[in-house]
């Protein structure tokens, strides 16, 4: 049997930007994304602890060191710049690999990584 678990997070990163007119996916620091184990492309889920939002995009790399966490297209019209999210990647895996799978939890203190 195949199972989601929780591969990687990002707990209470802070939304520095919101572009509308991008075509879609959220820009996060190639800082944050290493320090995750997130690459780009790969699917997300973000939740917005401000207005209880919970929504799907995938990954763009942000500049290394900058802090960004910048929702674009559509997503933008679920957050506010300076609202807290905590951005969740799953993986498929067997059952029995996934009870000793240790995730990749990260918890930044202002959008950087100490």
């Amino acid at each position: 049997m195949m199972i989601h678990v929780l591969k990687s997070k990002l707990h209470c990163v802070t939304v520095t930007e919101a572009n509308l007119n991008y075509m879609g996916s959220i820009t996060i620091d190639e800082d944050l994304m290493d320090a995750a184990n997130l690459i780009a492309g790969e699917k997300v889920q973000v939740v917005n602890n401000n207005n209880g939002e919970r929504f799907e995009t995938y990954i763009i790399k942000g500049e290394r060191g900058s802090g960004c966490i910048c929702l674009n297209g559509a997503a933008a019209r679920k957050v506010q710049v300076g609202d807290v999210c905590i951005i969740i990647s799953y993986a498929l895996m067997d059952f029995e690999e996934a009870k000793s799978f240790e995730p990749t939890v990260v918890f930044p203190e202002n959008n950087r990584v100490n």
